[in-house]
């Protein structure tokens, strides 16, 4: 039987590509991507040429079929999300698990990843920690969510797009001021930043800002009981 790798690539800096990711990419017959034009970059800047596989977000399931349609063939395929890893708020869980009912291998080819690198690099105690993804954009489940993640002693990390960042730190402010968090933005890319502090600190330092620019993830402490 074929295999899928489902191969992590780099958040920003392409340095942060595996040796193995690096070998597997070339070794492989096929390479799906959750965007043909996002890891074509990547491709040719390690100097790989291999068929590509469409397997946009919008359309898993016609993207999954295409790579199943090379795994019956035995062909085998990498998968590439369009940064980190995939199935961690990126697409390609379909695939694998369509891959793995037809009875081929799906190997992990780990590597960068945002959620991995924010809680390396935040100095924010935790013990065990929540991975949320991308908060709903309607203020009201939002809200709910935050509500229901903050009331916990566990802490937790979301994505968030830098225009609804603030409106996120709101909420959180509304619920605890002072309870402590870290945003990462632009991890591993040239303005690199990481903002730590209470959550009315932070909000207050991105809502001075004429502009919010960059990828965000934000990991926040959890609920102190007692």
């Amino acid at each position: 039987m074929a295999t899928l790798y489902m191969v992590a690539t780099p958040i920003g800096n392409l340095e942060d590509i595996t040796l193995r990711a690096v070998r597997t990419l070339g070794e492989v017959d096929a390479i799906a991507c959750e965007d043909t034009r996002h890891t074509l970059r990547l491709l040719n800047h390690l100097g790989v040429k291999k068929q590509l596989v469409a397997c946009y977000a919008y359309e898993e399931e016609k993207g999954s079929a295409r790579i199943l349609a090379l795994l019956e063939q035995g062909k085998d395929v990498a998968y590439c999300s369009d940064a980190g890893t995939p199935c961690l708020s990126d697409p390609g869980i379909l695939a694998a698990a369509r891959a793995r009912e037809a009875g081929h291998d799906v190997v992990p080819i780990p590597g960068p990843s945002a959620f991995a690198a924010l809680v390396s690099a935040s100095g924010i105690f935790y013990k065990t920690v929540a991975f949320d993804g991308f908060p709903s954009p309607k203020p009201g489940r939002r809200r709910s969510r935050v509500a229901e993640l903050m009331s916990r002693d566990e802490a937790f990390v979301m994505y968030e797009s830098p225009h609804r960042i603030v409106k996120l730190l709101t909420d959180i402010a509304d619920i605890d001021a002072e309870r402590r968090l870290c945003v990462g933005r632009e991890m591993t890319k040239l303005h690199e930043e990481f903002l730590v502090g209470s959550a009315a600190e932070v909000r207050d330092l991105l809502a001075a800002r004429p502009e919010v620019k960059g990828e965000i993830a934000l990991l926040v402490s959890g609920a102190k009981k007692g």
